[in-house]
């Protein structure tokens, strides 16, 4: 086996797990945020079709979560399937080393870095500012309202509409009653057949073509309410003014501004005041440091995917998991109070960098230049003691109910 077989054999063995591990992470994102949405668009009345338009403007949030965790689950899962196949003894007998077989993580990893910078520097502002617009729209009615069949419907002030069915997507209205009531003091109320909305150069107008019903129209100066039937009928409806949404950025929304303009507010001295440098430091710098880990996962899987010896114990992908979730986590809480200006902004994001940088050379040291080298060996050995603790309750409590059992058939019956 040359070098380059080993290089292709590596890109098959790490990108089956780190698709997979990309795809389900993505899905179970997306089904969490999906269900809350849905419950949102329908308690403001909103089309359902945007959801989808949320979640797609969500994704690169949660990619940027996802790749980091994708890239490490998927070297981590590869070195373990070659040590448990005694692969992986092979290739460092004939001499290929920890150092060689991680050039092809690294060609992933940097790949993948490249593109979670461009996500987060870019993309991530800009969706999250779209999704907010239309979180914005869907409270503002800019988005329209569902028309609920066989309800009265509150369409803008003083117009009231109720619609017994609805036939190709909307487009076909049967069974219509409509109450308009103007603030001069005219009131007109229509029913008809069928009817449908049409769209007219003016945006804030929209024409409810009415067909085969009757009018009933009354103003102040009227002695009497004015009727008449109709074969077809143009209603004008006025829209309800919606304001425009806030510009990206506005406020301490620093998230939805893009690392050259973070920066620039941060040492480029546009800052409005010291909170918006603090947040604006502590965001550039949060961003910086989730990225510049990645170049870290490598090691850290193939410290942690190596099991003991005649072991096939899974402690080090839980490990792993805890690591990472936990590392994201404390750069959460120093982005928090770095912008708070509770604590230095970099001093408080770069110390959990500088310290996991340490703690995982330490285990990349242990597993690859100390013989049967184990960075989590004593967590190894407590989990392995408590497994066989576990295995040796089980079947005791199952042979007691099993005498408990022989017993109660052979009492004699009373």
């Amino acid at each position: 086996m040359n070098l380059s077989l080993i290089d292709r054999y590596m890109v098959r063995s790490i990108t089956v797990p780190l698709i997979g591990t990309l795809v389900v992470a993505a899905m179970l994102l997306t089904l969490d945020k999906m269900l809350r949405l849905f419950d949102f668009v329908v308690a403001t009345g909103g089309p359902v079709s945007v959801v989808w338009r949320m979640l797609a403007n969500l994704l690169p949030e949660y990619a940027a979560l996802a790749i980091p965790l994708g890239l490490m689950l998927g070297i981590l899962l590869a070195f373990r399937k070659l040590a448990l196949s005694s692969e992986l003894d092979a290739l460092r007998g004939i001499g290929v080393g920890y150092g060689r077989m991680l050039k092809v993580p690294y060609m992933f990893a940097v790949g993948l870095l490249v593109v979670n910078l461009g996500i987060v520097s870019f993309l991530e502002p800009y969706s999250r500012y779209n999704y907010e617009g239309l979180r914005f729209d869907l409270r503002s009615g800019a988005l329209g309202a569902a028309i609920d069949v066989g309800e009265y419907n509150k369409l803008g002030d003083g117009i009231t509409l109720r619609i017994e069915e609805s036939e190709d997507d909307g487009t076909l209205l049967k069974g219509i009653f409509v109450s308009m009531e103007e603030d001069n003091g005219r009131r007109i109320a229509a029913s008809a057949t069928q009817g449908q909305f049409l769209a007219t150069d003016d945006p804030s107008t929209i024409l409810f073509r009415l067909q085969d019903g009757r009018l009933i129209q009354d103003e102040p100066d009227f002695a009497t309410p004015r009727t008449l039937a109709f074969d077809t009928y143009d209603l004008p409806i006025a829209l309800p003014e919606t304001s425009s949404f806030r510009e990206r950025g506005r406020g301490d929304i620093i998230k939805e501004l893009t690392l050259p303009e973070v920066a620039a507010i941060a040492y480029g001295g546009e800052a409005a005041s010291r909170e918006d440098n603090l947040a604006a430091r502590a965001n550039l710098h949060f961003r910086l440091v989730e990225v510049f880990m990645m170049l870290m996962l490598p090691l850290l899987a193939v410290a942690l995917a190596v099991p003991p010896k005649r072991s096939s114990s899974a402690l080090g992908i839980f490990v792993a998991i805890v690591i990472v979730v936990t590392y994201h986590k404390i750069n959460q809480y120093a982005e928090a109070a770095g912008a708070q200006g509770r604590l230095n902004p970099e001093v408080a994001l770069y110390t959990p960098l500088i310290s996991m940088l340490a703690l995982i050379g330490w285990m990349y040291h242990v597993i690859a230049h100390r013989p049967g080298g184990q960075p989590i060996g004593a967590l190894e050995a407590v989990f392995a003691k408590f497994g066989k603790l576990i295995k040796k309750v089980i079947p005791d409590s199952r042979a007691r109910a099993l005498a408990k059992r022989r017993e109660a058939e052979e009492a004699p019956a009373e």
